[in-house]
């Protein structure tokens, strides 16, 4: 027996009075920086919740809703008690299980918004059987007529990404990478069987584009660089043949990151610099900041600090100008603790320890608990900084920090490439007592790794 059509939420509908789904979605994008959340709104969530298809909204969406219209209660805004739908059984043909994944919650396509299916997975077996409940199952070989392609398809590659988005925010790349490269290669032959209208294939090549550079930076973070590059070049030839601007900016941006980290600074100049020209027509100033230390990043690998300076200049400059509708959803990491961040990292390869470990510690302070990773990476980051600079109790302070996060929460080779590199440089220093204790906790890591 097939199920019953959701009703559609009225309620909502009155209280987005005469604005369109997209400004109203870009008001609730507002809201949410106003008391600090992270929601990827957009016509087509208000849609969703519009036609009752979302029965509740996440813990995310209910406290950005209840900032906007104080006083009422999910019921008042026409939802569902949360305790009517968490849990509830899928529909055999309800289709596949994608995240909502604004504060951590997730949900399915059907009517039920927040399934504790990932969670669970997580929790018994790590990222990637949690990846492996979220994403789109491997297609098989090409059928004889051509599948029809349609909006629930690509809606399912769009969560897929920011599935692997939240994820790698909280708990590194590792375990991760594999799964996210079968679930690309269902999303390109979605491209390659199926038959679709052009505004189903505008989203899924975005969606297919969006996804190789998240599966290459899972490469990147694991130390797979060359894996990396080619999903970078895969995002960017599909960027070029879609004509979608704003993908070739992201594909280049991560090519200038990962140049930078590979030892090729000349050419995460060369892409930081063709990224940019991407980007000035979107309107982000953000994203400019953003690519103006990928930049940055570059001319502090190729020792010249002039120009070095110059590019972070502009990035605070262009930063300071503040968020805008414009900003692309995956720059959500990107907070002035990822500007501390990264500035830090030019100083230190720069040589000035000292001041990278400035910037280093604004970082740690300034960093969202949410984006547990970019906490342990800082940390490293500080801890290698101190380590150079003649500080090493309170090195070896940052570096068991990092310890704690690698041991509870987070998987990522380039982090403990970088307190490997730390504790290297603490090895003189190994008489005194916190050192010491931190090299010690360190070697029985690398051991049981």
């Amino acid at each position: 027996m097939a199920p019953s059509p959701p009703a559609p939420n009225t309620a909502f509908r009155r209280l987005r009075g005469d604005l369109s789904p997209g400004e109203f979605a870009a008001a609730v994008r507002r809201a949410a920086r106003e008391i600090g959340e992270r929601v990827s709104c957009d016509a087509r969530y208000i849609g969703r919740v519009e036609s009752g298809e979302i029965r509740c909204p996440n813990y995310a969406y209910e406290r950005v809703f209840k900032h906007m219209f104080p006083g009422c209660t999910l019921t008042d805004m026409g939802f569902a008690p949360r305790e009517a739908v968490r849990g509830r059984r899928l529909h055999a043909d309800a289709g596949p299980v994608v995240p909502m994944v604004d504060d951590g919650t997730f949900s399915t396509d059907s009517n039920n918004e927040e399934s504790d299916v990932l969670r669970r997975a997580f929790m018994t077996s790590g990222p990637a059987a949690a990846l492996a409940a979220a994403l789109p199952a491997p297609i098989g070989p090409a059928p004889a007529v051509p599948r029809r392609i349609g909006g629930r398809e690509a809606h399912s590659v769009e969560e897929a990404v920011r599935q692997i988005r939240l994820l790698d925010d909280r708990h590194g790349a590792e375990g991760l990478f594999q799964r996210a490269g079968h679930s690309l290669r269902s999303a390109y032959a979605l491209l390659d069987q199926g038959m679709y209208s052009q505004a189903v294939a505008d989203r899924l090549h975005a969606g297919s584009g969006e996804l190789a550079i998240s599966v290459g930076w899972l490469a990147h973070d694991s130390g797979r660089h060359a894996d990396a590059r080619s999903y970078y070049a895969e995002a960017l030839a599909t960027a070029r043949m879609s004509g979608d601007p704003a993908l070739e900016a992201h594909a280049f941006c991560n090519t200038a990151f990962l140049a930078r980290d590979a030892g090729r600074p000349r050419e995460a100049v060369r892409a930081a610099q063709a990224a940019q020209r991407a980007a000035r027509a979107l309107g982000s100033s953000r994203l400019l900041s953003l690519l103006a230390l990928r930049e940055a990043g570059g001319w502090a690998g190729l020792g010249d600090r002039a120009a070095c300076e110059r590019a972070l200049l502009r990035a605070a400059r262009l930063y300071g100008k503040g968020p805008s509708d414009a900003d692309p959803e995956w720059m959500t990491f990107y907070g002035e603790a990822e500007l501390e961040g990264l500035e830090a990292q030019c100083w230190s390869r720069l040589g000035e320890y000292r001041r990278a470990a400035v910037h280093a510690r604004r970082g740690v302070a300034l960093q969202d608990p949410h984006f547990t990773r970019n906490i342990a990476l800082y940390s490293a980051e500080l801890a290698g900084d101190l380590a150079a600079g003649g500080e090493p109790d309170e090195a070896a302070e940052a570096g068991r920090r990092v310890l704690d996060l690698l041991g509870e929460h987070v998987r990522s080779s380039r982090i403990r490439t970088m307190l490997d590199a730390a504790a290297t440089t603490l090895g003189p220093h190994r008489r005194r007592g916190a050192v010491a204790e931190f090299l010690a906790r360190h070697a029985h890591s690398r051991r049981s790794a």
